[in-house]
């Protein structure tokens, strides 16, 4: 090999690691800042008159539970959803807390002024890039089942 192929090889080698590390640098996300832990276990029924908003489909209640409060948004007629009320953003700054807007179907933080879908907790506005904390919902036709 002649010493001018040689340098183009180690020249495209070298761009090629290049390349290689500033798409695998690209590729890393941040990750959410961490929201408390706290056991969660609850058990209501989502069709009684203590939860009327819950009654219909796109209703949506916010009950005690979790670091900040829970949100419960029902998506169908036997599928719920169930969201830490703490925004991902920065969850531990006082008053960050998930608010339900006018139209019941989308929410918001009043701090950092972030917005999410409440069928999924997708973040859709805002410096918030973490969807909602979501926990685990299992309905049996009565009662509704949160837990984490």
């Amino acid at each position: 090999m002649t010493t001018a192929l040689l340098k183009k090889i180690v020249r495209a080698s070298l761009l090629m690691s290049a390349l290689m590390f500033v798409s695998i640098a690209c590729e890393k996300e941040e990750q959410a800042p961490d929201i408390p832990y706290v056991y969660v276990n609850l058990s209501l029924n989502p069709n009684g008159t203590e939860y009327i908003n819950l009654n219909v489909v796109n209703g949506w209640e916010t009950v005690y539970g979790g670091y900040n409060g829970i949100l419960i948004f029902r998506k169908g007629v036997n599928e719920f959803s169930a969201f830490e009320r703490a925004c991902p953003y920065d969850p531990l700054v006082k008053g960050a807390q998930i608010r339900v807007d006018e139209s019941g179907i989308t929410c918001f933080c009043p701090v950092c002024g972030s917005k999410f879908i409440m069928t999924d907790g997708t973040p859709y506005e805002g410096p918030s890039h973490f969807p909602l904390k979501q926990y685990a919902t299992v309905y049996d036709g009565m009662m509704l089942y949160i837990s984490n």
